[in-house]
């Protein structure tokens, strides 16, 4: 089906928090990563979300362009296109855009809807994300509610971060920001949805002591809590009103801590580290059983059949598919698929 449109895609946010599942958002890099997504959603009977950010919007443009805002519309019209073949639906999220990446990256975006809309042609994405957790709440929210003004013009919903989700990702490193801010505070959280709730639909990324990169469970000390007192927090000081919550850097979580995070409002997990790893695993799978044949080994010519590369990404393709169907399992989305909505 095609890429969902913004009322379409309220349905699904507003069906997952009434059924307390999340929809995966997984990054994509290549068009070879966003078909194993396609993929493994229509597999696990699931929509989802396809999402791409700075580094690897730039990585889609290639060497010889290196743009994050031409990779990203790229990619998305590349979705825009396969969708329509899969019988799932899909939304379009960008992932972490820091403050000093709007200018490269979000707003050419935005722009981007706004000029197909005036041709009357569907929204460019879905979603987009500001993360100004580096900057001081105040400055955070005000920057924040200058894009959802200009977002909620086009009806994109805008996903913003408050505190701190520590690690590193696409060489962004948060370690120097202080532990203290891996947790938001309930006050955090009704500040936001004060300034925000009134001027268009948003998406809220607490932070509860989530981690980006790879851990062994137990290694990553979370407190879901902290979600459910927030979003307490909001009902009394806002008529009892709830944020749609983003879980980020969930790897080494345990399925026990993720189905919490349900139960307290979370429509949105993203995935990354897992499925950069299957598809990865399977291709280094290939190469050493095919050594010889990959490879020019003494003189001899290779086998076209081993290193000619649609084999092996085939392999890479059906591996991540295989993660995001598990994905779609952990998070409980698996066989909820909306179909026409």
């Amino acid at each position: 089906m095609p890429v969902v449109n913004p009322a379409q895609y309220v349905k699904m946010l507003e069906k997952a928090r009434q059924e307390k599942f999340a929809y995966p958002a997984f990054n994509v890099t290549s068009t070879e990563t966003a078909n194993a997504v396609l993929l493994g959603l229509k597999t696990a009977g699931a929509d989802g979300i396809v999402q791409v950010s700075t580094g690897g919007a730039e990585f889609m443009s290639g060497l010889g362009v290196k743009s994050m805002a031409k990779g990203a519309i790229a990619l998305a019209d590349y979705v825009h296109y396969m969708a329509q073949h899969y019988e799932v639906n899909v939304a379009l999220h960008t992932d972490h855009c820091h403050p000093k990446y709007l200018e490269g990256f979000v707003l050419p975006l935005i722009e981007e809807t706004e000029r197909r809309r005036a041709a009357g042609r569907p929204n460019l994405f879905n979603a987009h994300m500001f993360d100004g957790s580096e900057l001081a709440l105040g400055e955070n929210i005000a920057r924040s509610a200058e894009l959802l003004t200009r977002c909620a013009a086009s009806e994109i919903i805008l996903e913003v971060e408050i505190g701190v989700v520590g690690g590193e990702e696409d060489g962004v490193d948060t370690s120097h920001l202080g532990k203290e801010k891996l947790y938001t505070t309930p006050e955090d959280m009704v500040a936001v949805h004060k300034a925000l709730g009134p001027l268009g639909r948003y998406m809220l990324a607490a932070t509860f002591g989530n981690v980006h990169g790879v851990y062994k469970p137990g290694n990553v000390v979370l407190k879901p809590s902290i979600l459910r007192d927030g979003q307490a927090a909001i009902a009394q000081a806002c008529g009892g009103a709830r944020s749609l919550l983003v879980f980020h850097g969930g790897s080494g979580s345990s399925l026990a801590e993720i189905h919490e995070t349900l139960d307290y409002g979370v429509v949105k997990r993203n995935i990354d580290t897992d499925t950069q790893y299957a598809f990865t695993r399977a291709i280094a799978d290939h190469m050493f059983k095919n050594y010889d044949g990959v490879l020019k080994v003494d003189g001899e010519v290779g086998n076209k059949k081993t290193y000619d590369p649609r084999p092996y990404m085939k392999k890479a393709e059906q591996s991540m598919a295989d993660r995001v169907t598990r994905a779609c399992q952990d998070l409980r989305s698996a066989g909820k698929g909306m179909g026409k909505i």
